[in-house]
């Protein structure tokens, strides 16, 4: 492929979008440039506050508790208050926490600090998510998502980089920074971008009643979305097993930590190296597919670490289920805009990522206890079992409720064609039989003489 195609294809793929959906992938870059908490918060605690690494897994844990209580809570303030106010009140309230953490010292104090700092940081998610599916296109969503999710990982690369180079500064000077970046991004969005909720007006005479809201226990009754969010929360748990599986794995195999530092860097730079060529490769892709194979790329990558015995191969499989995180990732966050209603798109967005976090809960807890119990083989194994199971569940649960529009236009034409060409053979075949018996005729009239 040509520099020039490569540039075109490139251009294509960031094109067509309005500009506060700039401004917002703006914000989540700045964001993310600046997230140093959780990149450091466990080696705060140990080597600054002399905590153990149980209370530092803890205090970790916490933070994904938090989130399982955040995602609703913004779900219903997207919903309520409207995307902007919900973005700005949880950017701030979690710089605050960032801010806090560089003054708190003690342990419970650290811990409350920390859980209150996964409910902002998760309840600003849904208002994000559902003000993409406002400003964009529903054709172009998928790829409004690929794209946001590139600035998340971009902005993690380079705080991952930039976080360690300062790391002499201090720790508590790493979340002074993450506090102004996280409001820098409150700032973004107070000034340049607009309100994108859906508003419901009183219906003039003879128009239809609007749409009746939309509750917490509304959402969990829709059976699809219900399905889609059961198998999300499997494919989370084995994508978020390697974070915690694959450093022990490797440190029972011998390899020092700093293989592992090495292997793991390769999801980051996959994301940030190809995203955008995924993006181009998947587009106007069915989403259950793309969802039953980034199921299957998960289970393959994940369960091929127990064959695994060096950086290298080990590194491999960490490409396999990221490739798979690249799909996976903007192609559910999509689906579930399709199934949410306009005016409960906050609500919904709210309820997906709940499995999000509940797996960032569970999953570190289950894999070290595997690990620690029957050993890394089981875990792995059990990883692929569950991906695979996912894969199914996508293909058979989800095959009509995510039926892309267009394609169900492309089978009503192909079925109407097929009418029509039926009608006109239907139309012919007389004709051909007239054509035959005047033919008939004129070879020695036998053709009326016989039919009489």
């Amino acid at each position: 492929m040509s520099i020039g195609s490569l540039r075109r294809s490139a251009r294509a793929t960031v094109s067509g979008f309005p500009g506060g959906f700039w401004w917002l992938w703006l914000a989540t870059l700045v964001n993310r440039t600046g997230a140093f908490v959780l990149t450091f918060l466990s080696l705060y605690l140990t080597s600054e506050l002399g905590h153990s690494a149980w209370f530092a897994g803890l205090v970790v844990a916490l933070h994904g508790l938090g989130g399982v209580a955040g995602s609703p809570l913004g779900g219903v303030l997207t919903d309520r208050w409207g995307r902007r106010p919900t973005m700005i009140t949880m950017h701030l309230s979690a710089a605050a926490c960032a801010g806090a953490l560089a003054v708190v010292t003690s342990a419970w104090g650290v811990a409350l600090v920390v859980l209150l700092m996964g409910v902002a940081m998760q309840a600003v998610r849904p208002a994000i998510n559902a003000a993409i599916a406002d400003m964009v296109p529903a054709d172009d969503v998928r790829r409004a998502y690929s794209l946001n999710y590139w600035a998340l990982n971009l902005g993690f690369a380079v705080a991952s980089i930039a976080g360690g180079a300062a790391a002499f500064l201090g720790y508590r000077t790493l979340f002074v920074v993450d506090a102004v970046a996280t409001t820098l991004c409150a700032v973004i969005v107070f000034l340049r971008l607009p309100e994108t909720r859906p508003e419901q007006t009183a219906p003039a005479a003879g128009q239809a009643e609007p749409e009746a809201k939309v509750s917490m226990l509304d959402v969990l009754r829709d059976a699809p979305f219900r399905t889609l969010v059961l198998l999300n929360l499997l494919v989370c748990l084995v994508f978020t097993a390697p974070w915690i599986g694959l450093p022990l794995t490797m440190a029972g195999q011998g390899l020092p930590p700093s293989s592992y530092g090495v292997v793991i860097a390769v999801n980051g730079i996959v994301i940030v190296g190809f995203q955008l060529l995924v993006n181009k490769v998947t587009e106007r892709r069915s989403p259950v597919v793309l969802l039953t194979v980034s199921s299957l790329l998960f289970a393959v990558g994940t369960g091929a670490t127990a064959l695994a015995g060096s950086p290298v191969a080990f590194a491999a499989t960490v490409v396999v289920w990221t490739i798979g995180e690249m799909v996976h990732v903007p192609t559910n966050a999509a689906a579930t805009a399709r199934l949410a209603p306009e005016h409960a798109r906050g609500r919904y967005q709210g309820v997906m990522g709940m499995s999000w976090a509940v797996a960032g809960f569970v999953a570190p807890v289950l894999a070290g206890a595997i690990v620690d119990g029957p050993g890394p083989d089981v875990l792995w194994a059990g990883t692929f079992a569950i991906g695979v199971l996912a894969a199914v569940g996508y293909s058979l649960r989800l095959r009509a409720a995510l039926t892309e529009p267009e394609e169900e236009m492309v089978k009503g034409e192909t079925v109407e064609k097929e009418a029509a060409g039926e009608a006109v053979k239907g139309a012919v075949e007389p004709a051909e039989v007239l054509v035959a018996g005047a033919g008939e005729e004129k070879a020695g009239g036998r053709g009326v003489s016989l039919s009489a």
